[in-house]
C-alpha cells in the first residue's frame, strides 16, 4: 500500500496510490485531519481502527503531491555515519566534529534531529540560503515510519513496530555542522528535508534489504544497499526506544551512503539550477530542484 498526501483542486487530501501509479483512491478522512497527510492513517491503523473508506479514483497526474507527512508530529530522528564507506568519507572531510572524539566508525548510533518545518515535497525547491551558507550538501536516505509505538522495544520485536518507509534527502549546511559542533541547526534550515513521494507500507517493502541511488544533474553520486548499514533498523529502534517512547508516525532517517558532496575534492556542493534525484527500490523517486 502506498499512501499519498496531495492537493486536489487546492484542497488537502490523502489516498491510496494504485499499483500502476496512474491514480489515487481518496480516503474518507475528516476534513480537519487531511492536512496531516498519512499520519492520521498510521495512527488509526496503530489503534486497531479499520482503514477509512475510499472514494472514486482520481488521476495521479491531476493532483499535486505533498510530502506524505507534511508536518511530522515531532522532530525527525536521524542517524549519522551509518554506512562504513560514508563514515570514513565524512571523517576525512574536515567537517566531522564527531570524529574529533575518536574513530571513523561509531561504536554506537549517532542520533540528531531535524525540525518538522523543514519538510518539503517531491518537486519543491531546496533553497540555498546564500546569505547564511553556500556549503549545502545532499544525503539520500531511507526513512522508517513507526506504526505501533512503544518504549524499550527489543531488537527482535522492532520490525513489528514499523509501519512503512519513505525517502528523505537529509540536506545539510556543512559549515554550520562543523562550526557549531552539533548537527541540528545545519540540518534543519528551511526546505532541508525533501520527503516522498509517498509512504509505502512494510508489507510491500523489506527496508532492511533494498537499494538506494542518488543522482545530481544526471550524475550518479550514491549507490548502496540498506543491508550495508552499520546499525540496522532493529538496532536503531531498540536504541531510540530505550529511554524515549516512540509514537505512531515517528520518522527515523537511517543514514546516507558514500558519495555526498563533501566526499569529492574539491567538494561538490549544491548550486542553484541543480536537480537532485533519489530512487529507492520499492518506493519510487524523490526529485527536487535547487534554487
Amino acid at each position: 500500500m502506498k499512501i499519498a498526501a496531495y492537493l486536489d483542486r487546492g484542497r488537502p487530501a490523502v489516498g491510496i496510490v494504485s499499483s500502476d501509479l496512474q491514480s489515487v483512491l481518496p480516503l474518507e478522512l475528516p476534513e480537519l485531519e487531511r492536512p496531516r497527510g498519512a499520519l492520521p492513517v498510521v495512527e488509526l491503523l496503530a489503534s486497531g481502527t479499520p482503514m477509512p473508506a475510499t472514494g472514486a479514483p482520481v488521476a495521479l497526474d491531476a493532483v499535486q503531491l505533498l510530502a506524505p507527512l507534511p508536518r511530522p508530529r515531532r522532530n525527525l530522528f536521524c542517524v549519522g555515519k551509518n554506512y562504513h564507506a560514508h563514515a570514513k568519507e565524512f571523517a576525512g572531510s574536515g567537517f566531522d566534529s564527531s570524529a574529533k572524539s575518536g574513530g571513523d566508525i561509531p561504536a554506537a548510533p549517532i542520533i540528531f534531529t531535524k525540525v518538522p518545518e523543514c519538510v518539503i515535497a517531491n518537486g519543491e525547491s531546496i533553497v540555498v540560503p546564500a546569505e547564511v551558507s553556500t556549503a549545502i550538501d545532499y544525503e539520500a536516505e531511507l526513512a522508517v515510519v513507526i506504526g505501533r509505538g512503544g518504549r524499550r522495544i527489543r531488537k527482535q520485536d522492532a520490525m513489528d513496530h514499523v509501519f512503512g518507509y519513505t525517502i528523505v534527502n537529509d540536506v545539510t549546511a556543512r559549515d554550520w555542522q562543523s562550526r557549531h559542533q552539533q548537527w541540528d541547526m545545519g540540518k534543519s534550515f528551511d526546505t532541508f528535508c525533501p520527503m516522498g513521494p509517498w509512504l509505502v507500507s512494510a508489507d510491500e517493502l523489506d527496508g532492511t534489504r533494498t537499494q538506494l541511488r542518488c543522482w545530481v544533474n544526471g550524475e550518479l553520486r550514491q549507490d548502496a544497499a540498506t543491508s550495508d548499514l552499520i546499525f540496522d533498523i532493529p538496532t536503531l529502534i531498540e536504541t531510540l526506544s530505550a529511554g524515549i517512547t516512540l509514537f505512531a508516525g515517528d520518522v527515523i532517517a537511517t543514514g546516507t551512503p558514500v558519495g555526498v558532496g563533501i566526499g569529492f575534492k574539491p567538494p561538490k556542493y549544491l548550486q542553484p539550477g541543480d536537480v537532485v534525484r533519489i530512487e529507492i527500490d520499492g518506493i519510487g523517486v524523490l526529485e527536487n530542484p535547487v534554487r
